[in-house]
C-alpha cells in the first residue's frame, strides 16, 4: 500500500515539539592538570569533554586510550535478530567481539574508543557491476583505518576486528602501517557448515547446475536457504576471508590459534577478551608492529600460507601488508621458492581431497598445529615477536602441551568422528594423500609478465600419472563475464564444450576492477564435465576456485598484452607440473594450421589487438583512478598499492600514471 504525504510530513506525535535547548551536562570535574592546560593542545583537552559529554566517568579518564576498529555491517537486536541486515555474515556479529575487547579494556582501567568501516561481500556481488569495486575498496578501507586511526592522537593502541575478503587485508594494511604503535588483530571467524545440504562454496553453482538438469528447483532453494547455517563469520571454506585469517595469525598479528573460530561461540569471544590484554601488555612493554611485522614475518606467512594450500588474492595482499609495513614486497621468484619446498599439509575446502571445513580446521588445531609441523621441518624463523609478545617459538612450545590443543582435537573426534591428523598432516602423511604445493606461475607467449593457478586444486583425474596437466584445445573468446557465464549455461550447440579453453579478457585492472570471476570457476568445478575445460584471464580467481583456470594474466588485454590478440578457435597448450611447479600456456595453432610456442610468438607479434577491447561500459570512475595509481606503484605483481613516492615521481616526470 503507497504510503500517505500526510505520513511523510507528519508522525502526529505532539511530544516531538518538546524541545529543550540547554541540559544539566556531567557532574564531576576532569583530571587535567596545569601542565596540561599549558602544554597539551586544546585537541586533548576538548577530547576529554567530549568523552565526559558521551557519559565516560570523567574521574577514569586518565586511563590508556585504545582504538578498536572493524568492519561491523548491520543492526542487530539484542537477540541477534536483525533490524537491517548486514553486507554478509562476515560482520553481522563482529560487534560482539568489538563489546568483548572494550569491556575487558575498561575493567583493565583503559579508555577503549570505537570506529567501524564496513566492507563489501564478493560473494553478493559475483557476476554483478558491484565486483568492480572490490578490490578498489581495499586501499579505501586501508586509507580510511589509518586516518581514524590517526585522528585519535591520544590513543596507546589499536585492535583490528575483521573477518573477510577485503576489509581483514585492509585491516592489516592499517595496522601495519602504525610502526610505532602496538597493535592486535582479531579475526571474525567461521561460520558453520548446515547439518545437510551444500557449503557456502558449491551453493553458488547452483544456477549452472540447474542450466544442464543436474539439480532440481527445489534442492537449488533449500540449499541456498541453508548454506550460511549460522548467522556469523567468514564462509566454511578456505577462500580469501579464511586464507587472510591465517596469514594475519602466521605473521603474528593476532594471538595464537585465533584464525578460523567459529563465529558466536564463547572461545570466540574469549579471543577478543585476551586480546585486549595483549595489547595493554604490548603497550607497557614498548612493543609495537615494527617489532612484530619483520622480513622473517613475512617469510613465516607466506611458508604458512602454502602449507594451507590458500587462496591466490593473498598474492596481491601479503605483498600489500608488506608495502604498508616499509618492508620489501615479495615478488613473484619469492612464491615460487617458497611453494618449491613447502608441501600443502592441510586437507580444507576446497582443495581437498576429503574437503574438511574450515571449523574442523580450527578443532584440529589451526595455523600453530600446522607450525609444528613446519618446525619440525626446520621451514619457520622461530625469533620473530608475536601479539602475545612472546616469541613464535615459545607460542609453539605452549601450544604442542596446552590443554587447549588436546581438548579441542578430542572434541573433534568426538563430536564429528574425524582423526585431527587427517585434516592437518605431517608431509609424509600429506604425500601419501596426494597433497601437492599449492601455487604454480606459467608463463608463455600468451602470459610473457605471468600469470598463478592454485595448480593444488586442479582435478587429479584429468592430471597425468607423472604429475602434470596437460590441455590443448580451442579457444573460446569473452569480454565480459555475463556472456561467458551465458555460454557455461547454455545446453545447446553453441555452449562450452568439453575440451574448450574459456579466455575471458578485459577483466583485469584496467577493464573491470580485476573483478573476481568465481561465477565461472565455480560453475565449472560442480558442473559434471567442468573439470575438462579451461579458463584463462587477465581476471582474479575468488579464494575458492579451484580446476585448470589461470588468472592474473600480464600483460592484461587493456595493456597491450598478446591475450587481447586471440581469436574463437585459436589452438591453446597448457602445462601446468605440478610437482616442479613450473607451467607455460601459449598459443601453438590457428586457421587450421598447429606450430610450436616459438612459432605462436611470432604470429602474435604480428596480430594487431582486438578491435572490441574496451574496458567495461559500467567501470566507475572511482576504479579508473585506483587502476591508473596501482599500475604507476607496481601493479597486480607489487599488490596493487598506492606507493606515493612512486606516483609523485611518476607525475614530475609529466607521465601518465596509466601509461
Amino acid at each position: 500500500m503507497p504510503i500517505a504525504f500526510e505520513n511523510i510530513i507528519d508522525s502526529g506525535d505532539a511530544s516531538l515539539y518538546d524541545i529543550r535547548t540547554k541540559a544539566p551536562g556531567p557532574k564531576g570535574t576532569l583530571p587535567v592538570t596545569p601542565e596540561m592546560l599549558l602544554a597539551h593542545p586544546s585537541g586533548d583537552l576538548f577530547g576529554w569533554a567530549q568523552n565526559a559529554g558521551m557519559g565516560w566517568d570523567p574521574r577514569a579518564l586518565g586511563g590508556k586510550e585504545i582504538l578498536l576498529l572493524s568492519t561491523h555491517g548491520g543492526i542487530r537486536n539484542p537477540d541477534g535478530t536483525p533490524v537491517a541486515l548486514g553486507y554478509h555474515t562476515g560482520h553481522w556479529e563482529v560487534g560482539l567481539l568489538m563489546q568483548a575487547a572494550a569491556e575487558e579494556l575498561k575493567a583493565q582501567g583503559a579508555v577503549p574508543f570505537a570506529g567501524f568501516c564496513t566492507d563489501p561481500c564478493d560473494g553478493r556481488t559475483q557476476g554483478t557491476t558491484g565486483m568492480f569495486d572490490s578490490l578498489p575498496y581495499r586501499n579505501d578501507a586501508a586509507s580510511v583505518f589509518r586516518r581514524l586511526i590517526r585522528s585519535i592522537p591520544t590513543r596507546r593502541g589499536v585492535i583490528g576486528v575483521a573477518t573477510c575478503d577485503k576489509g581483514l587485508p585492509a585491516m592489516m594494511m592499517a595496522l601495519a602501517a602504525m610502526h610505532d604503535l602496538p597493535c592486535v588483530l582479531v579475526p571474525g571467524g567461521v561460520t558453520l557448515l548446515a547439518e545437510e545440504g551444500e557449503d557456502a562454496g558449491r551453493v553458488q553453482s547452483v544456477g549452472a547446475r540447474f542450466a544442464h538438469n543436474q539439480i532440481t528447483l527445489e534442492d537449488a532453494a533449500e540449499s541456498l536457504c541453508r548454506a550460511c547455517a549460522t548467522p556469523g563469520g567468514g564462509c566454511q571454506f578456505l577462500g580469501t576471508a579464511a586464507t587472510s585469517q591465517v596469514v594475519g595469525e602466521a605473521l603474528g598479528l593476532t594471538l595464537t590459534h585465533a584464525a578460523l573460530a567459529p563465529s558466536g561461540h564463547p572461545i570466540w569471544l574469549d579471543m577478543a577478551r585476551r586480546s585486549a590484554r595483549a595489547v595493554l601488555a604490548l603497550e607497557s612493554r614498548g612493543l609495537t608492529m615494527r617489532h612484530i611485522l619483520t622480513e622473517a614475518s613475512l617469510r613465516n606467512a607466506m611458508t604458512v600460507h602454502a602449507a594451507f594450500g590458500g587462496s591466490t588474492n593473498l598474492i596481491l595482499h601479503i605483498p600489500a601488508i608488506a608495502h604498508a609495513a616499509g618492508l620489501r614486497r615479495p615478488a613473484v621468484d619469492d612464491w615460487v621458492s617458497v611453494n618449491r619446498k613447502i608441501p600443502r599439509l592441510v586437507d580444507v575446502l576446497p582443495n581437498g581431497p576429503r574437503s574438511h571445513p574450515t571449523v574442523q580446521v580450527f578443532l584440529a588445531g589451526g595455523v600453530p598445529e600446522v607450525m609444528l609441523h613446519l618446525r619440525r621441518a626446520g621451514l619457520l624463523e622461530l625469533d620473530v615477536l608475536t601479539a602475545s609478545g612472546e616469541t613464535l617459538h615459545r607460542m609453539l612450545d605452549w601450544w604442542e602441551k596446552s590443554e587447549r590443543r588436546a581438548r579441542l582435537r578430542e572434541v573433534l573426534r568426538a563430536r564429528d568422528g574425524v582423526d585431527p591428523d587427517d585434516v592437518i598432516m605431517d608431509p609424509a602423511g600429506a604425500s601419501r594423500r596426494g597433497l601437492t604445493s599449492t601455487v604454480t606461475f606459467p608463463h608463455g607467449n600468451l602470459a610473457p609478465g605471468g600469470s598463478v593457478i592454485k595448480s593444488t586444486a586442479i582435478d587429479p583425474s584429468v592430471v597425468d600419472a607423472d604429475g602434470v596437466y596437460r590441455k590443448t584445445g580451442p579457444a573460446r573468446i569473452f569480454r565480459t563475464e555475463l556472456a561467458a557465464i551465458a555460454a557455461i549455461k547454455d545446453a545447446g550447440p553453441n555452449g562450452i564444450k568439453p575440451g574448450d579453453i574459456v579466455v575471458l579478457m578485459c577483466r583485469g585492472p584496467m577493464g573491470s576492477g580485476m573483478e573476481e570471476i568465481f561465477q565461472i570457476t565455480s560453475a565449472l568445478r560442480y558442473l559434471d564435465f567442468g573439470k575438462h575445460i579451461a579458463v584463462i584471464t587477465d581476471a582474479r580467481f575468488s579464494g575458492v576456485s579451484t580446476g585448470a583456470c589461470i588468472g592474473h594474466v600480464t600483460p592484461e588485454a587493456l595493456a597491450g598484452g598478446p591475450i587481447g590478440k586471440l581469436v574463437d578457435g585459436d589452438i591453446i597448450e597448457i602445462i601446468i607440473d605440478r610437482v616442479r611447479l613450473e607451467g607455460s600456456v601459449n598459443l601453438v595453432g590457428a586457421g587450421g594450421r598447429m606450430f610450436g610456442a616459438e612459432e605462436g610468438t611470432r604470429v602474435l607479434a604480428a596480430r594487431p589487438l582486438r578491435a572490441d577491447l574496451a574496458p567495461d561500459p559500467q567501470l566507475p570512475a572511482d576504479s579508473r583512478l585506483w587502476a591508473a595509481l596501482q599500475n604507476a606503484s607496481g601493479g597486480t605483481w607489487g599488490g596493487c598499492v598506492f606507493d606515493a613516492e612512486a606516483i609523485e615521481e611518476a607525475l614530475a616526470r609529466g607521465v601518465g600514471v596509466a601509461s
